[in-house]
């Protein structure tokens, strides 16, 4: 946005994130924000959970450095917890509020674009695509498998597409007037929760817009044991969007349990078959984990284009980890919901005057 525009299109905005032990990876975010070319920046809002890693102290280091830097705590730690508590703290006098996180880096021309986007669109809730990249080989195999449809199937924040409205989108760039009128996110979900809180949104007749041009960084996590936990919480908590929007469950969405179902159950009766010594049974059983695994590999063959041969062969094993991980936490939801008879989670209440 060039910085002799009218004011009227330079609304002001603040910008949150939320964080919990994300010490390495918080200055690059935080600098990422104060380089922006927008000019009516307010400030920067990070609300830190209770972390283990220092950093709260980075926090408050990049504080005395950047007088535009609030930071508050999050207690619970819990991501829309901090989101709100961010969202509260912010000056009643921004607009606009844009959400950040401790993983990304937003280009320099992020906020002007979002604002631009909004203010062209009228939309409530603007956002792009997350642009995974990595350094070490299981980090840029994982940056692969995150921007491939045979990874995280086909939403457009992953995969882009044209400009337009959208069921959901990456972060968000939001009118401080559908924050308040949703009452902003709902502290249940601590996993998208950004999705339930856009569906509220469309729900009130709000727009969600999808802009490819808007992308932001995003390293993803650079070990298989914190990736598996990452992606297992993430299959949890989609069930439990799916058991309060059952209208929403589509085959993006049960193609991974359906797949750890299989592969699980061939496993066993792979299992049965050797220990009875039934061979016939034993080679059934095999054939699903067999063919899976085969399809995973022919997958990655056809879509590895531009990785080294290091994070080419951790592409296949990224790829398996992703899948029944989210799959494993998708059927742990279903299980505990079935087993403790969980009724409906009704919506988080709204306030219908804006």
């Amino acid at each position: 946005m060039p910085p002799d525009a009218p004011a009227v299109n330079q609304p002001p905005v603040s910008v949150i994130m939320t964080v919990l032990n994300e010490a390495p990876y918080l200055e690059d975010a935080l600098t990422s924000i104060f380089e922006q070319d927008y000019p009516n920046l307010v400030e920067a809002v990070v609300a830190v959970g209770p972390s283990n890693d220092g950093t709260w102290d980075t926090a408050q280091r990049l504080a005395a450095e950047h007088p535009k830097l609030k930071v508050v705590e999050n207690p619970t730690g819990r991501t829309p917890a901090g989101l709100n508590i961010a969202i509260a703290a912010t000056s009643a006098t921004s607009a606009i509020v844009v959400r950040s996180d401790g993983h990304s880096q937003l280009p320099q021309d992020y906020v002007s674009t979002a604002v631009e986007t909004m203010l062209r669109s009228g939309a409530d809730n603007v956002g792009g695509m997350m642009i995974p990249h990595g350094q070490a080989p299981l980090e840029s195999a994982v940056a692969r498998a995150m921007s491939e449809r045979i990874g995280l199937g086909g939403a457009a924040f992953h995969l882009g597409g044209g400009e337009g409205p959208a069921p959901t989108v990456y972060l968000g760039v939001f009118r401080r007037g559908i924050l308040e009128r949703t009452g902003g996110f709902d502290e249940y979900y601590t996993r998208a929760q950004d999705w339930e809180l856009n569906y509220r949104i469309r729900a009130l007749g709000g727009v969600v817009w999808f802009n490819p041009a808007l992308r932001v960084g995003y390293r993803p996590r650079a070990a298989l044991r914190p990736l598996a936990k990452q992606f297992r919480g993430s299959g949890e908590w989609r069930w439990k969007i799916v058991h309060a929007y059952p209208e929403t469950a589509n085959v993006r969405y049960l193609a991974a349990p359906l797949v750890t179902l299989a592969v699980t159950l061939g496993g066993l009766v792979a299992i049965v078959g050797a220990i009875l010594s039934l061979p016939v049974l034993w080679l059934l059983g095999l054939a699903v984990p067999a063919l899976y695994l085969v399809g995973v590999i022919v997958g990655a063959l056809l879509t590895r284009r531009g990785l080294g041969l290091g994070a080419s062969l951790w592409y296949p094993v990224a790829l398996v980890t992703m899948h029944l991980s989210w799959g494993a936490g998708f059927i742990k939801g279903v299980l505990r919901s079935w087993l403790r008879r969980d009724a409906k989670r009704a919506p988080q209440n709204v306030v219908t005057t804006s």
